[in-house]
């Protein structure tokens, strides 16, 4: 029993066998905003022509085009904070093993203040 709990909890949602949605990023905001884009492209095709069969086709045409530009876009700015959430890690690990040496970016070789007596 408390394996296949285990396995139903790991295995996530399946959309048409091929895409796991809940461990794929982005899967699932791209999948509902493609849903959305679908219905109101349906919708208004529908209600500017009143033809059934072409509104269906605009509509999965919406889908399509929405989901897919969704998906591209929400994975390019997760590339892009990755990239920076790795600088960020490369700095603060600079910090640490350079801080007190020679190569510290705050110690200026000309702005060291002289000791003076005590």
């Amino acid at each position: 029993m408390a394996e296949e709990e285990q396995e139903s909890k790991t295995k996530g949602f399946r959309l048409l066998g091929i895409l796991d949605v809940q461990n794929t990023p982005c899967a699932r905001d791209a999948i509902l905003h493609g849903a959305g884009g679908s219905l109101v492209a349906g919708l208004l095709h529908f209600l500017t022509t009143s033809r059934v069969k072409r509104s269906f086709d605009v509509g999965f045409a919406g889908f399509m085009l929405t989901t897919l530009g969704s998906w591209f876009y929400c994975r390019v700015n997760n590339a892009k904070f990755r990239v920076q959430q790795r600088m960020v890690q490369d700095g603060i690990k600079n910090k640490v093993v350079y801080e007190g040496t020679v190569l510290d970016p705050k110690n200026k070789p000309g702005t060291e203040t002289p000791s003076r007596p005590s």
